[in-house]
């Protein structure tokens, strides 16, 4: 079987950088290095700070296409709701928690999930109650379905949680396990896995891009496995590397962005990967390249 390339047809390539888990590291050097990388879009996932107003106002002033998801901590420490609401308010649309944003440029439907999610199966704050109302398991799958089907088909799609889907395994060191005490257990959302089940009897579901579980486990177990593939061809990838603004033994600054090269529609490549602040990529972890397979 012959190739797009060797058939004179042009793939459709986007190159997508993921900033996953700020919490407060986001500032003026992020928006250069991007301006020097020129990603097609921008993905950003909660938690972005403890409520503080200043990274969504910077998020809202970006010239490139970007979606973001608000995780757990972006209500602070705030139950009347108040504060939440502030955080959406400032990013307006960019924000696509239990809703769509098409970019156009370059041509891409991002669906959200349940927004300020701290894991865990189900649950719902007292901060996310007074924003979104009470809402039910299923009623929060049905919304993300919903969503979904809202999608132009010609579009790629990809989904953006503040923590991944149950389902991708229940030790300390998976995608969405429990590692801050025992026993490990799937610390995964039960309404997004259900949501996706449901949306891949209809459509594709490519690409599934999360955070909140940090790459590096408490009482020093390791580092968690951040990327996998199910048995459905749906790339799950964890972009919770924290803290994200660092320095190397060397002492050069780095910051840290994940990665994705989708190709009509489907990852190709995906990575983390650690910047120096004058745009060269200093570390890079590759965790798929086509053909290169990582089931769950």
């Amino acid at each position: 079987m012959q190739d797009g390339e060797s058939l004179g047809i042009g793939l459709a390539e986007l190159r997508i950088a993921i900033a996953g888990d700020l919490h407060g590291q986001w500032d003026a050097s992020d928006e250069q290095l991007l301006e020097r990388l020129a990603p097609d879009a921008l993905l950003v996932v909660g938690d972005l700070s403890d409520g503080q107003a200043r990274i969504p106002q910077r998020l809202a002033a970006l010239p490139l296409p970007l979606a973001c998801i608000l995780g757990n901590h972006d209500a602070g420490r705030d139950p009347s709701g108040r504060t939440l609401a502030r955080q959406l308010e400032l990013l307006g649309d960019r924000h696509c928690g239990w809703g769509l944003r098409e970019l156009h440029p370059p041509g891409l439907a991002v669906v959200g999930a349940r927004p300020v999610t701290a894991g865990g199966g189900f649950h719902l704050s007292r901060a996310s109650q007074a924003v979104f109302g009470p809402v039910t398991l299923e009623a929060s799958a049905q919304r993300i379905v919903a969503a979904a089907e809202a999608a132009d088909p010609a579009l790629p799609p990809g989904r953006l949680a503040p923590c991944g889907p149950s389902g991708l395994g229940s030790d300390a060191g998976d995608p969405c396990g429990r590692d801050w005490k025992p026993p490990a257990c799937d610390w995964g959302d039960q309404d997004l896995a259900l949501a996706i089940d449901r949306i891949r009897r209809r459509r594709p579901v490519p690409l599934v891009v999360f955070g909140h579980m940090h790459h590096r486990l408490k009482r020093g177990q390791g580092e968690r496995r951040s990327y996998c593939i199910d048995r459905g061809g749906t790339t799950y990838l964890n972009t919770a590397f924290v803290p994200r603004h660092s320095r190397d033994d060397q002492g050069r600054e780095l910051r840290h962005f994940s990665w994705v090269v989708l190709r009509d529609g489907q990852p190709v490549e995906v990575s983390h990967r650690w910047y120096g602040l004058d745009g060269r990529l200093l570390y890079q972890q590759s965790l798929r390249r086509q053909g290169t397979l990582q089931p769950c």
